[in-house]
């Protein structure tokens, strides 16, 4: 924005801390004044025996000059002490305007470091780095996600050339095999691009929100995906009782069923078993899905939540996915004011709980 030239900080401080002592300084002069006032006649008088008592227009000769020069020099005093200290006193904030100019420049590694105790400038400078580390690590997560975005794409459409370049080839070739290849790559392209349409939804926070009960969203996407498990031979169960919240009932019906099709997808080979429970609170509600499966690190399942990260069993078989499945339930969290906590199970597999605000009565 293009302003007007106007006087600096510095300046206005040091005329302000000058003007303050010009005024502290007249004051007092004015109480010395009237002080020696009180005791001078208005005429001189001359004691006998004793000294001459000068009259008030004799005080006023000798007061008011002195009285001017020591004006004058606290004014001199006050513009270069206040100077001086206003420059002190704004050096912090030149070290954050530099920083802030830097930032802007794309360079988000610059940090102020302002060392010292505790002051409002220490609070905006230790802010503004926090902010400067959040923006800094979500530039980076988002140019890692346009990267594996960008890569994840661009594999079925590489795959889709040269399946058309090997029929072009081959005129003679049985079609039927290459349209269900062809029909299977996408559908794994539209899948990708639907999960990341729905993220980038989630993100913006743009949807409506209305009372939402998780228990009837946990059994809508456990019932829908109850085929799914039985042709792996998996069992699941839900429990648990009304747990209301406020937000959109497609994003959180995806959420749980993002959950439960984790849950299927990374269980035992067969007789595995997810549990689909809800709780409520009076300020929280709680949906938690647990599945059987194979033993998991704490490390790797700190990285299950990020974009494009897949499970061990998911680039095999059937239902490959996107690796986005974990990456919108954390996100549909996070729209909805929400935490995202996953832990490895005891005996194998992973417990996934999503804690939401609970809705007022």
């Amino acid at each position: 924005m293009d302003r007007a030239p106007g006087l600096s900080v510095r300046l206005k401080l040091t005329l302000s801390y000058a003007g303050f002592l010009m005024v502290a300084g007249g004051l007092l002069l004015a109480v010395v004044w009237v002080f020696l006032l009180r005791y001078v006649p208005n005429r001189p008088i001359m004691m006998s025996p004793g000294p001459f008592v000068p009259s008030r227009s004799d005080l006023q000769a000798a007061f008011v000059p002195k009285a001017a020069i020591a004006l004058g020099c606290l004014l001199a005093f006050g513009l270069v002490g206040g100077w001086f200290l206003a420059g002190r006193m704004l050096a912090p904030l030149s070290r954050i305007t530099a920083a802030t100019r830097v930032a802007a420049s794309g360079s988000l590694g610059h940090r102020v470091h302002l060392e010292g105790r505790a002051d409002e400038f220490r609070e905006l400078a230790d802010a503004f780095d926090a902010m400067l580390a959040r923006l800094e690590a979500h530039v980076a997560e988002q140019q890692r996600f346009a990267a594996n975005a960008s890569h994840e794409l661009r594999t079925p459409l590489a795959v889709t050339q040269t399946l058309l370049d090997v029929a072009r080839k081959d005129p003679a070739r049985d079609n039927g095999e290459l349209v269900e290849r062809l029909h299977a790559v996408n559908a794994r392209a539209i899948d990708l691009t639907e999960a990341l349409l729905l993220l980038s939804r989630a993100d913006r926070r743009s949807f409506a929100r209305e009372h939402v009960d998780l228990s009837l969203v946990a059994e809508e996407a456990a019932e829908t995906l109850l085929p799914f498990a039985e042709e792996r031979g998996l069992t699941i169960a839900t429990a648990g009782d009304m747990a209301t919240t406020i937000g959109s009932p497609a994003l959180l019906l995806q959420l749980a069923t993002n959950l439960v099709h984790n849950a299927i997808v990374h269980n035992l080979p067969d007789s595995g078993t997810v549990w689909v429970a809800t709780r409520a609170d009076a300020h929280r509600v709680a949906l938690t899905v647990e599945n059987t499966g194979a033993p998991l690190t704490p490390q790797a399942v700190s990285t299950l939540a990020e974009p494009f990260q897949r499970g061990a069993r998911r680039t095999h078989g059937d239902h490959v996915g996107a690796g986005l499945g974990l990456a919108i339930v954390n996100s549909i969290t996070t729209a909805h004011d929400g935490t995202l906590t996953l832990a490895p199970r005891a005996g194998g597999g992973l417990r996934v709980t999503v804690a939401l605000p609970a809705a007022r009565a």
